[in-house]
Order: C-alpha cells, then structure tokens, then sequence
C-alpha cells in the first residue's frame, strides 16, 4: 500500500495557512506524473471509470482546478488519477490515503467491485465544490449511489478549515475536521479514532452509528466510538509498514513526548510544539527514521534493523503535493501548489501558483520514455545515483533542495505585490510567468546538483590505475 498524509490546521502553521499534503507512491519505482490545469471546457461531460467502468453523472458548471495525473499513455488504459489539486474556488482536494479494514467491516459493507475509487475520486468532486464541506458531502452522497472498492482516506481544504474523510466498507464513510492548532499523519492504516455523531466537527453517513450498534461492531463497548478500533485493522504487517510512519512523524513535531514505535493508539491529532512550516512538511514526508536505528542509511545500525521498517521517504515515491491556502494575501493568488517528483529525500519541492491557465513544460510533459529535460525523469536520475553512496553526495542533494524552496519563495515574495493590482488576463500572465521562473530555477538546481555528484563521483569511481 503506498502514500502518507499529513496535515496542517491554519493555526498550526506558521503563516496561518492551511496545508494538506500527501506522497503519491506506486506500487515500483517508475509511474511518470504530470503537473496541470483542467479548464472546464475539458472537464469530461460523461464520466466512465477505465478501471471499473463505472458511468457517474456530473453536473453541468466545473471549476478550473489544478491535477496531477498520469501521462497521455497510461490515461488511456489507467485512467486519470488525478491525486490532488486546487480549484478556482480556493477548495483542496488529495485522493487517496490507501487504508486498512477488517474482516467485520467488510462482512456487513462489502466493497463494490464496479465503484468508484482513487482513479476517479479528484475528476468527479473538485471541479464542483466551493469548501471542504461540500467535498465531504457530495464524495459521501457518490458513495451511497455507486459505492467503492478500496479503503480510502480523503482530503479537503479550503482557508478556514481541512477535513479528513475516510471511506469504511463498500458505501458507508466518516469525517473529522482538523483542529485548526493541530496537524494528523495518515499511513495507510484505518486514521480516525474518537468520534462523536452529528457534532459540527464530524460527518458520516446516515446510518453508520445505526450499523456499529444493530452489528455489535463498537469492541470497546459504552457510548463512545473509536474509529479505529472499530473499523481498522490490526495486524502484523500494520507494526512494520505502517504504525511506524506516524511514530516517526509526530516524534519530529512533538519531541518531548515519548512514544513506542509500537503504540497502535498513537492520536489522530496532535498539537505541534512548533509552528510548522513547509520545509518542516517536506522533511517528515522525506524521511526515512534519521537520528534512529531504522534508518536505512545508519552505518551504526544492523542490517535487521536499517529494514525493520518501511521509511516515508522511498524508492516508489511518484510525487508529493503539499496544498497550500494562504490567509495572508488575496484570494486570486491565496492558493499555491507546492510541488516535487520522484523519491522524495533525493528531490526539491518548488510552489506554484494555482490561478493559472497552464502549467511550465519542464512539470506538465512528462513522457513515458525517459527525458532529462523533465524533472520527473531527472529526479529519478538523482535519487539513483545518490542513493549508492547516500553520505558521499548527501550535501549536495541537500543545498539543491534549501537553493529550490528558497529560491520559489523570494519569487513568490516578489510577485505577490505586483500581482494584486492585477485581474483577468493580466494576473494570469503575471502568475505564469512566476511559475516559469520557479520551474527553471529548480530545473537549474536539479541540474547543478547532478552535475556536481559526477564531478565528485568520478573521482571515486573503482575503474582508475
């Protein structure tokens, strides 16, 4: 199971935005991704899923939102996963946290082998939605029309509020609002734990309070819910692959609280003792356990112990979004798309404006056949020549990774001001032009960074005399 989440309340961050962020990770180490914008003119009338032919009706007035699905080749035979974007209206969406459930579950609410699910879920909802609320109910409302086939965790944002959805069984769901002062870390395993119904901070479908009491499905008994426990597995694998992604991350953010690798009951959200920031965002969903003895890269470690757990950071990393609504400037240049590709301790995350008509070449025409011209393809290259000799070339990917986000920021510090005396086509062409110079800042970046290691690396090569 791929992905991690993680999530960002506006009081939590340091600039008071809201920030929803997710690793898109393959089942291997290639699937080329593509960064987008879907004008409503595009925007399919008809929808049918390529992977269960499943038709969905949808509505007639799409939004412009920003995508990140797969190549022209794959969308043919795939579909478009899509994973994640921001509309017009400031509204996030990520699709999907591939989750766990259990045997009780699905005997009562069998999944739907003609549903809907990850490669659908972006297309049919963010075009249409004007909050994160709206997301929640009108995914919940497709889910009891045409039910699901996966296990899934969903996101919506917009700049008050971030919610997490979880889908359980084939057509029945849950939700929680974030906390605005704290952050949740999702790894692929059932996230919600306490609940209570019809608050204004949960949703759910109609019955599911109905279902967990008529099927006897509440194991801790009483009145009181805990999702987790409930409709969540517990099983070895969960100790290894997943258990330990949360661990690590809430460790970064709330040091001073102990915590076994272990714990199963590690909380759904947690106030940080910091502030966060991005470069915090892109450091937990890089990580591979640094400072621990699980870390695959400790020299010090056993090898028993460098593979006890499966990082956050790995080889199958596709990309990584992290969606930002800004509360700080206008709402026609609030929402930024924060975006990297390939496996994410060896790439360099750069943020893009959202109000936008189309996307720099270097993030949008990704190939199937390799092309170093693209940074998905020259992220790849990086991560497997770094990770070889992960000490010898560790500064370098390092000073890459600080040059792109600084570099990203001082544009958009510098374009900010300009743009919010512009509208229509003005705006558009000045928020493009932005986007162009932060992609060929990171390119130029990623290029420096490459050549660099083999400079370095040619000197250390077996083949000398």
């Amino acid at each position: 199971m791929p992905c991690t989440t993680l999530l960002a309340g506006k009081k939590a961050t340091v600039d008071g935005s809201t920030m929803i962020a997710r690793n898109e990770d393959y089942g291997h180490a290639l699937n080329p991704k593509r960064f987008v914008v879907v004008k409503p003119a595009d925007q399919p009338k008809e929808y049918q899923s390529i992977t269960t032919k499943c038709k969905v009706d949808l509505p007639d007035n799409p939004m412009q939102y920003t995508a990140l699905p797969e190549n022209d080749t794959k969308i043919k035979t795939m579909g478009e996963w899509a994973e994640g974007g921001i509309n017009s209206a400031n509204v996030t969406m990520s699709a999907t946290e591939t989750s766990t459930t259990n045997s009780r579950v699905l005997g009562v609410d069998p999944l739907v082998k003609k549903g809907i699910g990850e490669e659908d879920f972006v297309t049919i909802i963010l075009p249409y939605i004007h909050s994160a609320r709206e997301g929640v109910q009108l995914l919940g409302n497709y889910l009891a029309k045409y039910g699901t086939y996966e296990s899934n965790g969903v996101i919506f944002s917009d700049k008050d509020e971030i919610w997490y959805m979880e889908t359980i069984g084939g057509h029945h769901w849950a939700a929680k609002r974030v906390p605005d002062d704290c952050y949740v870390v999702a790894p692929n395993w059932f996230t919600i734990t306490d609940f209570e119904f019809n608050t204004d901070d949960t949703m759910a479908s109609d019955d599911l309070e109905q279902m967990i009491n008529d099927h006897h499905m509440n194991v801790d008994g009483g009145d009181t819910y805990n999702l987790r426990h409930i409709f969540g597995s517990h099983l070895d694998s969960d100790y290894e692959y997943n258990v330990p992604r949360e661990w690590y991350i809430q460790k970064l953010f709330n040091p001073s609280d102990e915590e076994p690798v272990d714990n199963i009951d590690l909380p759904f959200a947690r106030k940080p003792e910091h502030k966060l920031t991005l470069e915090d965002f892109k450091y937990a969903l890089s990580s591979h356990y640094q400072r621990t003895p699980y870390d695959i890269y400790n020299e010090d470690s056993t090898d028993a112990e460098r593979h006890q757990f499966r990082p956050v950071g790995i080889q199958r990393n596709q990309e990584i979004h992290v969606l930002q609504i800004r509360n700080d400037v206008p709402e026609k240049i609030a929402g930024i798309c924060w975006i990297a590709f390939g496996p994410n301790p060896y790439n360099a995350i750069a943020p893009f404006y959202a109000n936008v008509n189309d996307t720099p070449a270097t993030y949008r025409d990704t190939a199937e056949k390799f092309d170093i011209t693209k940074m998905y393809w020259i992220s790849h290259v990086i991560a497997t020549i770094g990770d070889d000799h992960h000490r010898r070339y560790n500064m370098t990917i390092e000073e890459m990774q600080r040059s792109t986000v600084a570099q990203g920021r001082h544009i958009l510090l510098e374009t900010d001001p300009v743009a919010e005396s512009l509208d229509g086509s003005e705006l558009q062409a000045k928020l493009e032009e932005a986007n162009n110079k932060i992609a060929d800042a990171a390119y130029q970046a990623a290029m420096k960074c490459l050549g660099d290691m083999v400079k370095n690396g040619t000197l250390q090569i077996q083949l000398n005399h």
